[in-house]
């Protein structure tokens, strides 16, 4: 059985960048399972999964557009430095803080001035090259969601 639209897929793979930095794997452990074609991962591996046969390894690039989209400039907001913690006021934190709709939101400290703190709101994978490793480790039919 192949990889196609519908089929429930369990895979086992290994994210780096370019620079051969391993993201993140879950090699030895539990598999990554996923619908093919309900988006529930980047559209460049979704794509590139498909017609894959269960046992078929594959490297996949993902460049940002299929990935996680470029670094937008408007994601970037400067804030009040008493509005972070301290603690906190070091580039490259990851902080947790909610919208006023009451969504999460997970902000990185780009830049720390003196009187303010610049925030990145992008996807800590935004603007990547995304270099994955991959292998189909079984393909079923997805049962019906309730």
């Amino acid at each position: 059985m192949t990889v196609t639209n519908g089929k429930e897929v369990s895979l086992e793979y290994t994210l780096k960048l370019d620079d051969n930095s391993v993201v993140d794997s879950n090699v030895g452990g539990e598999p990554l399972r996923v619908t093919q074609g309900s988006h529930q991962i980047i559209p460049g591996l979704e794509k590139a999964l498909e017609g894959m046969a269960v046992g078929e390894k594959k490297q996949i690039t993902v460049t940002p557009p299929e990935g996680y989209g470029a670094v937008d400039p408007k994601a970037f907001q400067e804030v009040d430095k008493n509005l972070v913690p301290p603690d906190s006021r070091a580039v490259g934190t990851q902080l947790q803080a909610k919208t006023a709709d009451g969504r999460k939101v997970f902000p990185r400290v780009s830049e720390v001035k003196t009187d303010t703190i610049v925030l990145d709101f992008n996807h800590p994978l935004a603007g990547k090259t995304l270099h994955f490793d991959v292998k189909v480790l079984d393909v079923v039919q997805a049962q019906p969601s309730k």
